[in-house]
C-alpha cells in the first residue's frame, strides 16, 4: 500500500524502480508495479519503472556506475524533451506507447 501511494509523487506507478536488497550485493529488481499482467501486450504501460530498475541493477550489483547514469540521463532527456506514455500524459491524445518509450530511451542512450 506504502509503495502505491508513494508512487503518486510521482505521477504514475510506471515511474517508481525498486530493490530488494540481500547480503552483499545481491539483489532482486523489478518496477514497483510488478508485472502488470492486466494491460500485458497492450502497448500501454509504462516502461520506465522497468528500465530504471536495470540501472539500480547495474549501480548497485554490478557496480557499473556510469551504465547507471547513462540509463537515467536518457530517461530524464526522454521525459525533458516532453515524451509521456498515457500514464503521465497530460494530453491523453499525444500519448505514446510503451515501445515507442523504450526506443526513445535507447536512442538517448546512443548519443
Amino acid at each position: 500500500i506504502l509503495s502505491d501511494e508513494a508512487a503518486m509523487l510521482t505521477g504514475s506507478i510506471g515511474m517508481l524502480q525498486s530493490a530488494s536488497l540481500g547480503e552483499g550485493s545481491f539483489g532482486l529488481y523489478e518496477p514497483v508495479h510488478g508485472s502488470a499482467p492486466d494491460i500485458a501486450g497492450q502497448g500501454i504501460s509504462n516502461p520506465i519503472a522497468t528500465i530504471l530498475s536495470v540501472a539500480l541493477m547495474f549501480r548497485l550489483t554490478f557496480d557499473y556506475k556510469d551504465a547507471a547514469q547513462s540509463i537515467e540521463d536518457a530517461v530524464e532527456s526522454v521525459l525533458n524533451a516532453g515524451h509521456r506514455t498515457g500514464d503521465i500524459a497530460v494530453d491523453k491524445s499525444k500519448a505514446i506507447g510503451t515501445v515507442a518509450m523504450g526506443d526513445l530511451i535507447i536512442a538517448a542512450m546512443k548519443k
